[in-house]
């Protein structure tokens, strides 16, 4: 991951920092898509406290997370510094258990 655009360098070090991050179309008390609205609910639903990050409100950060996972749409969900995916692939994890070990292995 080359850090020299500063947008990247950013969100790099916004991944690494918070254990759970959703970068979201809008807000957790105001999703602005019902995919971001899904993952939202998704990740309430696993009781730990996560980020967020309106991608509407930064035109830099909606491209710069894209480029960032190389991942064409947004939701996006990090989780202890790694990307795991979308809403579909959150949403899926939740169902089969397997994001709520993710999480409670998180340190």
């Amino acid at each position: 991951m080359s850090t020299d655009d500063p947008v990247l360098a950013a969100i790099d070090a916004d991944v690494k920092q918070h254990k759970i991050l959703l970068y979201m179309k809008g807000t957790a008390s105001f999703p602005q898509c019902g995919f971001s609205q899904r993952a939202v609910a998704v990740l309430k639903s696993l009781g730990k406290p996560f980020e967020t990050r309106n991608v509407l409100a930064d035109p830099a950060l909606r491209d710069g997370i894209k480029k960032y996972s190389n991942w064409p749409t947004i939701p996006q969900v990090y989780i202890g510094g790694k990307f795991v995916g979308g809403s579909d692939i959150v949403l899926e994890m939740a169902e089969s258990g397997e994001l709520k070990k993710l999480v409670d292995e998180l340190p």
